[in-house]
């Protein structure tokens, strides 16, 4: 893989701090905006990226480029992803991959239409620990209770209740908790079990955007509750309770840093089959396998997996009323252009 990234933000600090111990990829390129131009000259000095860029397009006329990886803010995730994809790249996206569903059906039509890799940067779908769960979870017997709870008080409240609106609390830009923290709830869940029968989202809201909240699904047989909170925080914990044990894991579902499996009465068993400490690692050995061979079967797989997470976020954000992105640039715009101004999003 000949990587190109895009964004100088935390999440490609946490992408450098590793992807150099994968031989086969190479840093060949960095872009953001021209404002960051000491930031990319930093970055490409310790990291050695080949060159760096203050117009992605240009790095997209980079031949030597042959895979975008995209991370920047919810909201801009789509536009970069489209632009990489008529350029003949393959695309890796961060999470949440777009801002609403219709987005997500685009972007895989043209990544199909042009037979290049489109695949989501999350994490708990690759992790050792997490394949090793969905293997224990038969064992179980008939699922009862599925319980997730990934809360971590925001380094960005303080200043939000203070009147600061930055992109993690910024309804314009898809923040918010549904689609930032319990975006691995429901990936994790989604992943194991496919999709629910009904979803619910019960937010609660501060400026018209979802600081915490706890989501509903309902598989029939068993119920689900998926807890995210940018506005609090508490141990974080996954429950699987079957007729016939459960499964434990006390880390939050980006992580699973290991797990306990244990049948009624009996003795805990502790599984941790992690090999490397950074949790996007296994992610992207992935990734450039798939790329290096042209995997669209695994690709399919994929996106058929993230395109069920889209549709519970829809529902989601549906029950609670919630409008993001380009969704709530639309409808401020309609309100603005029959002279309503008032903004109860």
């Amino acid at each position: 893989m000949k990587l190109g990234i895009v964004g100088v933000g935390m999440i490609v600090g946490d992408l450098l701090s590793f992807i150099q111990e994968i031989p086969t990829i190479t840093l060949q390129a960095i872009s953001s905006r021209p404002k960051d131009q000491e930031k990319l000259l930093s970055l490409q000095k310790k990291y050695g990226i080949s060159q760096i860029y203050s117009d992605y397009n240009k790095m997209l006329e980079n031949d030597d480029v042959d895979t975008i990886y995209i991370g920047l803010p919810n909201h801009l995730h789509y536009s970069y992803a489209k632009e990489a994809l008529m350029s003949g790249k393959h695309v890796i996206c961060e999470k949440p991959f777009t801002s609403n569903l219709q987005e997500f059906i685009e972007l895989k039509e043209i990544a199909q239409q042009k037979e290049l890799v489109l695949v989501e940067a999350i994490t708990t779908q690759y992790l050792k620990n997490y394949l090793s769960m969905k293997e224990y979870l038969p064992k179980l017997g008939e699922i009862k209770i599925v319980e997730c709870n990934y809360s971590q008080y925001s380094s960005r409240y303080a200043a939000f209740k203070a009147g600061e609106i930055l992109p993690a609390f910024n309804p314009e830009m898809s923040g918010g908790a549904l689609m930032d923290i319990n975006l691995y709830n429901i990936h994790l869940v989604v992943g194991f079990f496919g999709s629910p029968k009904k979803v619910e989202y019960w937010a609660n809201m501060e400026r018209g955007i979802d600081t915490s909240g706890m989501l509903l699904l309902d598989y029939g047989d068993f119920k689900c509750v998926c807890i995210g909170s940018k506005d609090s925080t508490a141990p974080n914990a996954v429950n699987i309770q079957g007729n016939k044990g459960y499964i434990h894991m006390a880390s939050s579902a980006n992580i699973i840093e290991c797990f306990d499996y244990v049948l009624n009465k009996e003795t805990p068993i502790r599984v941790d089959l992690k090999e490397h400490p950074h949790r996007m690692y296994d992610e992207f050995v992935e990734f450039d396998r798939i790329i290096k061979e042209l995997d669209l079967e695994k690709v399919a797989v994929m996106l058929e997996h993230s395109e069920k997470v889209m549709n519970v976020i829809e529902m989601a954000k549906q029950s609670a009323n919630l409008v993001f992105g380009p969704d709530k640039l639309n409808r401020r715009n309609q309100r603005s252009s029959t002279g309503d101004t008032c903004d109860a999003g």
